[in-house]
């Protein structure tokens, strides 16, 4: 039994069956460890994870007990994507081959699967060529995120960077300009949102950070005239995105 893989959905359990992962290539996004765990096998899985950049939790014998979905996890538990991420050179590969300007939704600490599927969902829809979020703080490519892409998914690679900042600086050098969601910002309508373009949304919670904030270069409100003065994650970059895409059209 340890030498089969233990998997239920994108969780894989057992020391064999996670080290079989790793060597397979397979692409893991979490690692959670009992923490203190000194054992040989789970110390070459700490190797493996390092290597491949792996996010690794220590957590105590109970939360990993309560996170087993087999009863068989012998000190380990990862997450595994459903779905292999793009680079973000491929992303940009795929506006050339398209012969369009970039247009790439960049997405801060969106820990809501729902939210980030149907983000993907309309970023396939509106014509944007990828989607990139960063590793920590931030839900992966699980099932639930796929199917809440209705299939976009397939359709509209996801790239994940370690520092989203820097990874803005770097397409800003390559001719793109950026655009972040806050409602302390200008009205859309009053912006140029034209051209080689990231749209960036934040966390359901605290929005976009401070230091991706400050590699923007516009920030952009959506008018709303309710009691409430905040929109759901998914739906404010549904109301951006088709303002970008109703002044590309026009451009």
């Amino acid at each position: 039994m340890e030498h089969r893989m233990e998997e239920t959905g994108n969780r894989i359990e057992g020391r064999n069956a996670i080290l079989e992962a790793f060597r397979s290539g397979k692409t893991i996004d979490k690692l959670f460890v009992l923490d203190g765990c000194k054992d040989g096998p789970v110390q070459t899985i700490l190797r493996e994870a390092k290597k491949s950049d792996t996010i690794i939790n220590y957590i105590s014998k109970d939360r990993l007990d309560a996170m087993s979905e087999t009863g068989k996890h012998q000190g380990v538990i990862a997450v595994a994507a459903a779905y292999k991420y793009a680079e973000v050179e491929e992303i940009l590969e795929k506006a050339k081959e398209k012969g369009e300007p970039p247009f790439i939704f960049v997405l801060d600490n969106i820990e809501d699967p729902h939210n980030l599927g149907a983000i993907i969902r309309t970023a396939n829809l509106a014509g944007a060529h990828g989607v990139i979020i960063p590793k920590r703080r931030a839900v992966g490519l699980t099932g639930t995120v796929a199917k809440a892409s209705a299939g976009a998914i397939n359709y509209t690679p996801v790239a994940k960077v370690t520092n989203l900042a820097a990874t803005i600086k770097e397409l800003k050098g390559q001719g793109l300009w950026f655009v972040c969601a806050d409602m302390g910002g200008t009205t859309m309508y009053e912006l140029d949102l034209k051209g080689p373009i990231g749209l960036v949304i934040g966390n359901e919670g605290e929005g976009v950070g401070k230091l991706v904030k400050e590699n923007c270069d516009f920030v952009a409100s959506i008018p709303m005239k309710g009691n409430i003065d905040s929109l759901n994650a998914s739906v404010a970059a549904g109301v951006l995105a088709y303002e970008i895409v109703r002044q590309r059209i026009g451009s």
